[in-house]
Formats: structure tokens, sequence, C-alpha cells
């Protein structure tokens, strides 16, 4: 056989066709493999964001729960203040 520069570029370009396709072929498969990775992160990303959510309103609730709780306490201060005060006072006589 007798090969001619004429089958010789043919083959070549046969030949460079065939590694082009293979290789578009397997960045098909990438591309759904990257699809689903995307698509896990864009989960991922939803539940962290709702996490952030829930501790944001959960130390804003703390927050309002530390509030109350110093305002019992001062008014727990007043009136030991003032149960100390009746406690120390001279007792009366009863009238009668």
């Amino acid at each position: 056989m007798f090969m001619t520069k004429q089958n010789l570029a043919m083959a070549r370009t046969l030949g460079v066709a065939i590694v082009a396709a293979v290789g578009l072929g397997g960045c098909a498969t990438y591309k759904e493999e990257f699809a689903t990775i995307n698509s896990r992160l864009d989960s991922l990303d939803a539940k962290v964001q709702s996490a952030a959510q829930s501790a944001e309103s959960a130390n804003q609730s703390a927050q309002s729960a530390n509030q109350s709780a110093q305002q019992a306490n001062q008014r727990l201060d007043s009136l030991e203040t003032r149960v100390q005060q009746l406690e120390t006072s001279p007792r009366r006589k009863p009238r009668g």
C-alpha cells in the first residue's frame, strides 16, 4: 500500500477528529458532575443562610431575655431594700 500525501493528511484529520470527539465526550461527563456539585453547593448555601437566620433570632431572644432579667434583678433589689427598711424600723404598738 502506497500512502500519498493526500491519504496522510486525511488520516491526520480523521485522527484529530477522533481525539476531539473523545475529549468533548469527556467534558459532557464533567459538566454533569459540575452541575451536581453546584446543586449541592446551592443546597448547602441555603442551609447555612437558614442556620444564620436562626442564630440571629436566638441571639435577639437571648438579648431580650437578658434585659428582662436585668429589670427583674433591679426590681428585686429595690424590694429587698424596702423589706430591710421595714424589718429594721421600730415596731409600733397596736391601738386599742
